[in-house]
């Protein structure tokens, strides 16, 4: 492994599973823990929202937009995006 950040962040959500996992041992889960929390807990995985400052803000807009008109969208979803649509 090269530890990128995609690298760290599937090591992070293979041991994230085996703590939600029932069938693995308190043992196992301890270790899964040590590792997590050496990788950086929740920062480790790829995609934090510290991460996402470069999304493109005209595709933001467009998938807010594509929400909004979407009719298998929860009103208070419609609501949510129009929100943020308004904020940007």
């Amino acid at each position: 492994m090269q530890n990128t950040p995609e690298d760290i962040s599937n090591q992070a959500s293979g041991h994230k599973a085996n703590l939600s996992n029932p069938n693995t041992s308190e043992a196992s889960k301890a270790h899964s823990k040590e590792v997590l929390d050496s990788l950086g807990g929740d920062k480790a995985f790829y995609g934090d929202e510290e991460q996402n400052v470069s999304k493109n803000p005209n595709q933001v807009a467009g998938g807010l937009k594509a929400a909004i008109n979407n009719d298998n969208v929860t009103k208070s979803g419609k609501a949510e995006a129009q929100e943020k649509l308004d904020n940007m």
